[in-house]
């Protein structure tokens, strides 16, 4: 049987990413994300806002396109792989640890500090990871919008004659 391990979180850059490259030169970037959702109390009527955070990490061209384009408050799109880690820490108590790996990235919001952008808080670039390089590891790329289709000529509108222009099948 298949498995799938996917995410999808559309939220907000919590800090400015930390891009970092490897001996052999892979680059690695690090952001936290910020997702959040309302509710309202059930005894007091109040709306309440619970916010969760979730580490994201990028490899390779797609870390260095995050790390040029996503600042801290920017809003993102992300898909992406949960990773489960463990870890010891100074105290030498063993701790857990959740990352997002991220393969793909879309930009939202307005086009802030990147001139000419529009107040209508479209647009944002997407990036995904190629996945033809071995095993998944490979470039990315800027995803190229769909193209655009004229759309189909009408065919000049008929006399208006009655029932005529109507199908001989009828569907009872």
């Amino acid at each position: 049987m298949a498995s799938v391990n996917k995410v999808i979180l559309i939220g907000n850059c919590g800090r400015d990413p930390e891009v970092r490259y490897t001996p052999t030169g892979t680059a690695i970037c690090n952001v936290s994300v910020a997702t959040s959702s309302r509710r309202k109390d059930r005894s007091s009527g109040e709306s309440i806002e619970d916010t969760q955070w979730h580490r994201v990490t990028f490899y390779e061209r797609l870390a260095e396109i995050a790390g040029e384009y996503l600042k801290k408050g920017r809003p993102v799109y992300i898909e992406g792989r949960l990773k489960y880690g463990k870890y010891t820490d100074k105290d030498g108590i063993e701790r857990n640890t959740v990352d997002i790996i991220a393969e793909q990235m879309q930009l939202l919001g307005g086009r802030e500090g990147m001139g000419g952008g529009d107040d209508m808080g479209g647009g944002g670039g997407g990036y995904s990871r190629d996945r033809e390089e071995g095993g998944g590891g490979g470039r990315s790329e800027r995803s190229a919008p769909a193209p655009r289709s004229a759309p189909a000529p009408r065919p000049a509108p008929k006399a208006a004659t009655g029932f005529d222009d109507m199908d001989d099948d009828i569907p009872f």
